[in-house]
């Protein structure tokens, strides 16, 4: 990442004037100068709920017509009745019928009238009877909607940005599926925000990458940013499947059976070697953010193993290279909404968000800290911007130590080799617990214990220059901090978050529609390590991250892996870690060999980014000695999980 990011750029306020004008769209009497917060004063129960069917123009299915999109809308009536318009808080899903929204697992339902009784998560109910409409959009080929999914790819992003033009008046909607009867959206003033977890979140990176008119705001939670990125890491594997497996997940019974040439391209566009296509393009969002014009409040988890933290950093940086405004929040939990890792604090800040960029109320939230980060479960701290200012790669080099594979890690060049053999068995968490410990499958290099607490903010790199003994070979490369802690749970099956039984309410309820949620806490975890960042790549793509080539045995190769976007305090008395290895089981496929890698310490190196640079580092670690390897195992969660995993909404 830069080493220092502009600061959030907002767009100019409403006017005094302006502002009295919308305060009247959350106020049923008199306007009010300057609206601080939007209130709920309107009927909830009373709600318009309606569904259209908006064309997208194009023919997925190849039945001959244009594909329309179910839209189902829930909009207070009263300011309908008095001629005012509302903005729009938007979440386009392929889950809504096949999978369930949220730690509930909530779908779509409907009445007999065919218009929507209970519309997942806490939105609708929140926000309508402040002056918002919410409306839930059925990607291309799910649920109620006409076409084929194609997981992230045209379909999939003009299902959604085909709504946001009908919003302004610039697409075409019926009041049935097959119908001719035009549906117009009349009490919209088109000013749009999307919303919506992983699968749901990325379609707004898509649409807000389009540059459409009318999108004001994305709130992308645990979302993908490249396509490419969720299958491969540098031409290493992810999965043991591609993207037509997804797509079959979600496609509704219909889209199923009128989908197959789409399914063929999902295969045939997308090869399991690894080679970047025009597929990938297409649905590569990081290209198109010079396109952006939405604003973007950022939420990932940094233990996200299934939406990685690699989808963070390359957007985070296009963003800030476009100026585009942006917020962000880093929690310590896997793939995890943040309603359910910090309920209040997100709804409240979501609610001044929404209200700020879609009603343009003063409200303050564009002179607060860019970043909110978890330093411990349930401990916030904010950052002005970021990464932080003064924040600066440094190079670290690896060293060899006084036994195999057991080396240190410094600002001096290394010298030597170290030697493992991939063993497809054993992942990050195996290696770091010995990291102590000569072991033939990794190697390790370590810092001596930390005199004062470093900070690492942003993407690393880490420089690794093999001799495989096989045409193929995979490498990772791992940061640790090795030291006593407690962490949240990532690795557990609630990903950092246990479910209990007890339920707080936020917003309006219907008989069919509840705003009553069950309440999570922190699964927690004490450690004896953790793992800060990871990285992976095929090594026969060491001169193109794009293609692949067979490996010449014996014959030494330079790769830079990229590592996941992060922020993390080594505490003192800490010290940081770098493994190098082969296979990390579950998180990267193994490769066709089992190959032996040589490393050339002398031309491996990692940058990692510190909040003061190589100064900090170098005071960190000053009067510190690595400490001698001894046996103990050291203790950290448990291995990731071998679940195939799916970008869905669940948590």
């Amino acid at each position: 990442m830069p080493t220092r990011m502009r600061c959030t750029i907002w767009r100019p306020l409403a006017t005094a004037a302006t502002a009295a004008v919308l305060a009247t769209l959350v106020t049923p009497a008199a306007a009010q100068a300057a609206p601080r917060a939007s209130q709920p004063v309107y009927s909830y129960g009373d709600a318009i709920r309606e569904a259209v069917w908006v064309d997208t123009g194009l023919d997925g299915d190849g039945d001959g017509r244009t594909d329309r999109v179910a839209v189902d809308i829930v909009r207070p009536r009263e300011p309908a009745q008095r001629g005012r318009k509302v903005p729009v808080i938007m979440d386009a899903s392929p889950y809504y019928s096949c999978c369930g929204r949220g730690n509930d697992s909530q779908k779509k339902t409907y009445d007999a009238d065919g218009d929507v009784v209970q519309m997942p998560l806490f939105y609708d109910n929140y926000f309508v009877p402040r002056g918002y409409a919410f409306v839930g959009v059925d990607l291309a080929g799910t649920n109620r909607s006409d076409g084929c999914v194609d997981v992230g790819g045209r379909s999939d992003i003009q299902s959604a940005k085909a709504v946001v033009d009908w919003l302004n008046g610039r697409a075409e909607a019926y009041t049935t599926r097959t119908g001719t009867q035009r549906a117009r959206a009349g009490w919209t003033n088109g000013r749009t925000g999307m919303i919506g977890k992983s699968w749901d979140g990325t379609i707004a990176n898509g649409v807000a990458a389009t540059g459409v008119e009318g999108l004001e705001t994305i709130v992308p939670i645990a979302a993908i940013s490249s396509w490419y990125d969720y299958y491969f890491s540098q031409g290493a594997p992810l999965y043991g499947s591609g993207p037509d497996r997804l797509s079959n997940h979600v496609n509704s019974p219909d889209a199923r059976a009128a989908c197959d040439a789409v399914q063929r391209k999902l295969v045939e566009q997308a090869p399991r070697t690894g080679d970047w296509t025009p597929l990938w393009t297409e649905r590569d969002y990081v290209r198109a953010a010079g396109k952006v014009k939405a604003s973007v409040f950022l939420i990932h988890g940094t233990q996200d193993l299934n939406v990685r933290m690699q989808h963070v950093g390359p957007w985070w940086d296009a963003l800030a290279k476009n100026g585009v405004e942006r917020k962000i929040w880093l929690s310590q939990t896997g793939h995890v909404d943040p309603f359910d890792f910090r309920r209040a604090e997100w709804v409240d800040t979501l609610h001044r968000w929404f209200d700020h960029e879609l009603l343009g109320y003063d409200n303050g939230i564009d002179r607060e800290p860019m970043a909110d980060i978890e330093r411990g479960p349930g401990r916030w701290v904010t950052s002005a911007v970021w990464p932080p200012r003064g924040t600066h790669a440094t190079t670290l080099r690896p060293g060899r130590g006084t036994a195999p594979g057991v080396g240190t890690l410094g600002l001096r060049t290394g010298h030597g080799t170290e030697t493992f053999t991939d063993d497809p068995g054993l992942s990050e968490t195996d290696w770091a617990a010995r990291i102590h410990t000569p072991t033939p499958d990794k190697a390790g290099f370590t810092t001596g214990p930390l005199t004062r607490d470093l900070r690492l903010s942003g993407s690393s790199t880490v420089t690794v220059t093999a001799t495989p003994s096989t045409p193929t070979a995979h490498l990772s490369a791992v940061l640790v901090d090795l030291g006593p802690a407690t962490i949240r749970d990532y690795a557990d099956a609630g990903e950092g978050i246990t479910t209990l039984t007890d339920r707080t309410c936020w917003g309006a309820s219907t008989p069919g529609d509840s705003s009553c949620f069950r309440e999570t806490a922190a699964r927690t975890a004490d450690v004896d390590y953790t793992i800060v960042s990871r990285g992976w790549a095929d090594l026969g793509n060491h001169a193109d991250d794009g293609t692949g080539v067979p490996l010449t045995p014996g014959k030494s190769y330079t790769i830079t892996l990229d590592l996941a976007a992060t922020d993390h305090v080594v505490p003192a008395g800490h010290r940081l870690a770098l493994i190098v290895a082969g296979t990390d089981k579950d998180l990267i496929d193994p490769p066709a060999d089992t190959p032996t890698l040589t490393l050339d310490l002398a031309r491996t190196s990692a940058r990692v980014p510190f909040t003061g640079g190589p100064a900090a580092f170098a005071r960190a670690t000053a009067g510190s000695a690595a400490t001698a390897p001894g046996a103990a195992i050291l203790h950290g969660v448990t291995a990731p999980s071998t679940a195939h995993r799916v970008p869905e909404g669940g948590r």
